[in-house]
């Protein structure tokens, strides 16, 4: 994530921190799922870019749904639109180190 001077935007990223991944118990920002989220305050709607450690992976529809309904949960966002991106390719350098030691201390090799 980089430098966010947005506070809105600031929050979101918050917010998506409470989203785990059904699969390991890491949020999906500590994952590195989440590429970018801007706030458009015009149309109160976020547009996110979500990539995924895979292209099978089983869990992209409850993931999306889980981050949807987590953003609307926000005062003032009233839609989310979520675009799937495969470019940068997900690898585990994308991983924080919050999460990574997360998942070490649940035996996870990360």
């Amino acid at each position: 994530m980089s430098a966010v001077t947005d506070p809105v935007e600031a929050r979101l990223w918050r917010a998506l921190q409470d989203v785990e991944d059904p699969e390991i118990p890491v949020s999906v920002v500590g994952m590195g799922l989440i590429v970018s989220i801007a706030y458009r305050p015009g149309d109160r709607a976020v547009d996110l870019e979500l990539t995924y450690t895979s292209m099978g992976c089983p869990a992209m529809e409850f993931i999306q749904d889980d981050i949807r309904d987590r953003l609307l949960a926000e005062p003032d966002v009233d839609e989310v639109r979520i675009e799937v991106v495969w470019d940068p390719v997900w690898t585990r350098s994308r991983i924080r180190d919050d999460a990574r030691a997360r998942m070490r201390s649940l035996g996870i090799v990360a």
